[in-house]
């Protein structure tokens, strides 16, 4: 039963975020906000939506490990698997402003990260808000980029992916969407509780494995459908996006409602997705693209990451 809760969780993850992104970009359409606006906001925050109801209903549960073992784990799902098998498929590109801003800004996130649990042995609700502000200096970055996009004339894959639906539609995808991304993510941390408890395993794993590929599932599929048809200009840039999303605005509002202890794992894990993320940095850097052994790369030391989360 409670491998049946834990998957119509995710199910009601997903399509709830599909639901919310859709409903609220034909909102911001009919009010003429700029289409680079909403991608850069609204769907943009709509792939971090998962991660933020699980962290959320985990840390008003107190089930703090899995709070931050989903937000971290995801990270580094999105970033070795995600990125690596798209890098697998087809060599994957970055551009300047996502190696120059983003991808520093990401791994700046997670020193952040790591300096308040490793010094305070916690993420209090002070430290939280200080995220929360890193995040709004980050929210404000895109929005100032995506105008000057704007300005210059760039085209953006959302100016025609956006659909401008009734109204009714709309208020039924947001409120409908909302209900359920709550419902999936009280179930997910309910279900992923209970199998830890059943196997004796810790939240923490649980977190970093199960909670984590689930949560980024959306990015994964979407990634690959895109790799497969040589469609991966953005691919990376939504990957480290998404990343900053996770640590800063689902971690940030965590921690807000309820301080989130941070454990040894947590550092540990934490100094993980750092390392890799310098090493993935490191392998954009020259070309300012992946290439498949780059990607085999990224998967192996997933999957050796992956067997030391179980038998540490």
């Amino acid at each position: 039963m409670m491998y049946v809760i834990l998957i119509a969780g995710f199910i009601l993850l997903i399509k709830g975020a599909d639901f919310f992104v859709e409903g609220s970009s034909s909102v911001a359409k009919k009010l003429s906000i700029p289409p680079l606006i909403i991608g850069m906001t609204i769907v943009a925050m709509g792939t971090s939506l998962p991660e933020t109801s699980v962290s959320v209903t985990a840390s008003l549960a107190g089930a703090n490990d899995l709070s931050i073992s989903n937000a971290v784990g995801s990270n580094i799902f999105n970033l070795l698997i995600v990125a690596g098998v798209c890098a697998v498929f087809h060599p994957l590109p970055i551009n300047s402003e996502t190696l120059k801003r983003d991808f520093p800004y990401s791994i700046i996130a997670a020193a952040i990260l790591l300096g308040f649990g490793f010094f305070t042995d916690e993420i209090s609700r002070i430290a939280g808000a200080v995220l929360l502000a890193f995040f709004s200096f980050f929210l404000y970055l895109m929005i100032s980029s995506a105008l000057r996009a704007r300005k210059a004339g760039t085209a953006s894959a959302e100016d025609e992916e956006i659909k401008l639906l009734p109204g009714w539609q709309c208020a039924i995808y947001i409120i409908g969407g909302v209900i359920a991304i709550a419902a999936g993510g009280k179930m997910v941390v309910s279900g992923a509780s209970d199998i830890a408890k059943s196997f004796g395993m810790s939240d923490n794993l649980i977190g970093m494995t199960i909670v984590a590929l689930g949560t980024s599932l959306p990015e994964l599929v979407t990634s690959i459908v895109a790799a497969k048809k040589n469609e991966t200009d953005m691919a990376m840039g939504n990957v480290i996006g998404s990343n900053v999303f996770n640590i800063l605005l689902v971690l940030g509002i965590a921690a807000v409602i309820s301080p989130i202890a941070f454990t040894t794992q947590n550092c540990i894990d934490t100094l993980f997705f750092i390392a890799v993320s310098l090493l993935a940095l490191c392998f954009c850097a020259p070309k300012k693209k992946l290439v498949r052994w780059h990607g085999l790369s990224m998967v192996a030391l997933y999957a050796g990451y992956t067997v030391y989360l179980f038998v540490r």
